[in-house]
């Protein structure tokens, strides 16, 4: 199976390509353009090496948050493009389990956590099964850094990873201590490959483009401040 994912629901972009299981091709941009300028280019080149064709791609995989609510847009939107265009199945991959799949610890605890701004935090846990997939323990959730790290049960090894846990690494370890563990640079991060291999378990998922859109988990901070603004005036 060749499998093709899309992620764009963070400060990096990246696409990558899969053949039987294997990493066939991967891009990975963190801090150059917009997602929105660079994303399809980045999908095309991933088929010039193989002289592949759209339409050669058996299933498509996008990265559906949560994440940043305008990347997560530009990459639903481009996917469920391509996937109308080729007619081919498209399945929506949570960006939490992505990225615990890419930081595998085999015991203990995986955290993924991102960052979310004001304190605020997208985050989940998960157990790692033996074939690399996460198996839930923490639902997702969108909420204060803190209130996470309570809700960790007690006594579990974590390795956490994200540019959540980057953002908050001090506290973690304060309030942790030894039980904390970070997934290091080239595994801390959501790549499009993860995403791959989440979708190839779950293949027999994914149908037409239209059952795919995006894993915000809270409103928008431009919807919530009308609202605030709203309330007040009332």
């Amino acid at each position: 199976m060749t499998i093709l994912s899309i992620d764009a629901s963070g400060a990096a972009m990246s696409v990558a390509l899969t053949r039987s299981g294997a990493v066939a091709y991967e891009t990975y941009l963190r801090g150059g353009p917009r997602h929105a300028v660079t994303l399809m280019e980045a999908v095309e080149r991933a088929f010039e090496p193989f002289a592949l064709s759209p339409t050669d791609i058996d299933l498509y995989a996008v990265v559906v948050g949560p994440g940043s609510f305008t990347g997560v847009r530009i990459g639903v939107c481009a996917a469920k493009a391509i996937a109308r265009a080729t007619g081919k199945p498209l399945l929506g991959v949570n960006a939490l389990e992505a990225l615990a799949a890419g930081s595998y610890a085999p015991t203990g605890l995986t955290c993924p956590m991102i960052d979310a701004r004001r304190n605020q935090v997208y985050a989940a846990a998960f157990r790692m099964r033996g074939e690399g997939l996460p198996e839930r323990v923490l639902e997702d959730r969108a909420c204060a850094f803190d209130e996470f790290l309570s809700a960790i049960p007690e006594g579990e090894d974590c390795l956490f990873s994200g540019d959540g846990a980057e953002t908050h690494r001090a506290e973690i370890e304060s309030a942790l201590g030894e039980r904390a563990w970070f997934a290091p640079p080239h595994t801390g991060a959501l790549r499009a490959s993860s995403a791959c291999h989440i979708a190839a378990s779950r293949a027999g998922e994914a149908g037409d483009f239209r059952a795919v859109s995006p894993h915000y988990l809270r409103k928008p901070q431009a919807e919530r401040e009308r609202e605030a603004r709203r309330s007040d005036g009332q």
